[in-house]
């Protein structure tokens, strides 16, 4: 709608000198074109030079016409101009233009779909891990939320593939479809899978009739915040030091204790190693609490004898 207004404004300049020229250069044919463009400038400008060539009767009332059509012009574009300025518009244009710029130089970033009560808590958790992300939100009043913390976002639909595309899509290592409206995260994963095969999407599911839809569009990971929510209470009245402790370890990184993931690529100098050989507890003063193996199996509390795979 920004853009859309300063396009208007700069037609309507266009227009008047588009009229004017022609319009001398057809009512006086010994004005050349540049002469004529000259004279619209001169006269819708208010400068005052004086006429390049004495005007006939007809051009003299061709100038009328070209004053009342030139500020009705000015009249228009100041009115408009004035409006954006009153409005923050202009600010809002040019700090879009420096929003996309730096989501045009971002590589291996995270794409978070919506900035509803799930997508909020992903970017403070990606805030606080220093890790880059874009936002999509069409939501205006979500949207000065995220502009006041300094959020890098695009404002539009994340259905539209042109949003995906903005937010850098094809150059983002991952994506969480936070929306909540079903249709909307089965879409979304699979336009985002189709621009980027290599994405890691991570997706929302408020209902099991989602799930599978959700895994045939290409989505990685499905977490339902209403069943992660469920569990965790659950735990908390059963085992709730247990769940302290994962609390600690999940999110509170002054205590020195955090749980991370470490890839083991091809070629890395861990594989056919053991953990006795590696000693990584003596070296970098790490508990390994599990592994998964190249087939997707999970070995918990790994011997010291377990040799590192590729």
């Amino acid at each position: 709608m920004k853009k859309n207004k300063i396009i208007q404004m700069l037609l309507i300049i266009a227009a008047v000198l588009l009229f004017g020229t022609v319009g001398y250069h057809v009512v006086e044919p010994t004005y050349s074109f540049f002469d004529s463009l000259y004279m619209t400038v001169i006269t819708v400008t208010t400068i005052g030079y004086g006429e390049i060539k004495r005007l006939s009767t007809t051009g003299r009332i061709f100038n009328l016409m070209l004053i009342a059509v030139g500020w009705f012009g000015i009249f228009w574009v100041a009115r408009m101009g004035g409006q954006m300025i009153v409005e923050g518009q202009v600010l809002k244009f040019f700090g879009r233009h420096r929003m996309d710029k730096k989501i045009a130089s971002m590589k291996g970033h995270y794409i978070v779909c919506g900035y509803g009560r799930v997508g909020r808590i992903v970017c403070e958790e990606f805030q606080r891990h220093k890790t880059p992300f874009v936002i999509i939100e069409r939501n205006p009043e979500l949207v000065e939320e995220i502009i006041q913390k300094s959020y890098v976002y695009y404002q539009g639909d994340c259905t539209h593939d042109q949003s995906l595309i903005a937010a850098g899509v094809n150059r983002a290592r991952g994506l969480i479809n936070a929306v909540a409206e079903e249709a909307d995260a089965v879409y979304i994963t699979l336009s985002a899978r189709q621009h980027n095969p290599d994405l890691f999407i991570v997706a929302r599911a408020d209902s099991f009739s989602v799930v599978q839809k959700l895994e045939r569009a290409g989505a990685d990971r499905i977490i339902s915040p209403h069943v992660a929510a469920g569990s965790r209470m659950a735990m908390g009245a059963l085992r709730p030091n247990v769940v302290d402790f994962m609390t600690i370890a999940q999110l509170d990184d002054e205590e020195g204790l955090r749980i991370e993931e470490v890839v083991v690529s091809d070629g890395s100098s861990l594989i056919g190693k053991s953990f006795k050989e590696l000693d990584v507890r003596a070296r970098y003063g790490l508990n390994v609490i599990g592994i998964k193996k190249p087939d997707g199996k999970m070995v918990y509390n790994p011997p010291a004898a377990q040799v590192i795979n590729g």
